[in-house]
């Protein structure tokens, strides 16, 4: 018997392919602005706004000051000039352009898992961005909900943005929750913070430190498969798969 019957997705990097989608709209960005994306540039940009959001899940700085501060440091750690507030305005407006999806069959796979399990994401960003990246992906068809922490003012390993998600579902029994995320900071812990099952996507087979452990592990969407269906669910989906390589 299938376990679980909620599945709350990461958005990032999960369903969506965030690098890209940062990639594409970075360099729109820095060249309005007059700024050449070369290689450096863009990884001195990364690495402020990385720390900047480690920060942030730590509850180090409030993601105002996050948005204030990025692209502001980033100016003048490359000795540029430039308002940067206007930038990080700019930016977003450009990354929500972007709903590139993760390699693979997303859509196929959230189809099948849609039609056992109630799906919902949980992610941390800005609500503009999330929702319309979300909605022009395809995405939404399948969710339930689009659980976003600017509007719940809670991020991720916070279980509030959880505890949040759950109740505006209905969701009472946490044992039938799964979270599914590829951040075994925000994702994993969050979920673990919750009280729920994890499972950490790591389609790239990176080395788990082992500070946090999750409850899973998966290297494709497809793996959800077994955890969320009924073995005669399982069973429809082998002849599906079989009717297409005829």
């Amino acid at each position: 018997m299938a376990k679980y019957y909620c599945v709350l997705f990461d958005a990032d990097n999960t369903l969506l392919d965030f690098d890209a989608a940062e990639s594409k709209a970075l360099a729109e960005t820095l060249v309005t602005y007059g700024i050449e994306p070369d290689a450096q540039t863009v990884q001195t940009y990364r690495e402020i706004n990385s720390e900047l959001w480690k920060q942030l899940e730590k509850g180090q700085i409030r993601r105002d000051k996050l948005m204030s501060e990025r692209f502001t440091r980033f100016l003048k750690a490359i000795d540029a000039a430039g308002n940067g507030a206007e930038m990080n305005r700019f930016y977003l407006e450009q990354l929500s352009t972007h709903p590139d999806l993760m390699s693979g069959n997303v859509l196929e796979v959230m189809g099948e898992l849609s039609e056992v399990a109630t799906l919902a994401i949980v992610t941390n960003g800005f609500d503009k961005v999330q929702s319309r990246r979300v909605q022009e992906s395809g995405l939404n068809s399948y969710l339930e909900d689009v659980f976003v922490s600017e509007k719940l003012d809670s991020e991720k390993p916070n279980r509030k943005i959880f505890d949040a998600a759950l109740r505006s579902l209905g969701v009472e029994n946490r044992e039938h929750v799964l979270v599914v995320g590829d951040s075994l900071s925000s994702d994993i812990q969050g979920g673990i913070n919750a009280g729920l099952d994890t499972c950490w996507f790591n389609p790239n087979h990176a080395e788990n430190p082992g500070k946090v452990c999750p409850t899973y592990e998966i290297a494709s969407l497809e793996e959800l498969y077994p955890l969320v269906m009924e073995p005669e669910e399982l069973a429809n989906i082998g002849l599906k798969n079989r009717r297409h390589q005829r």
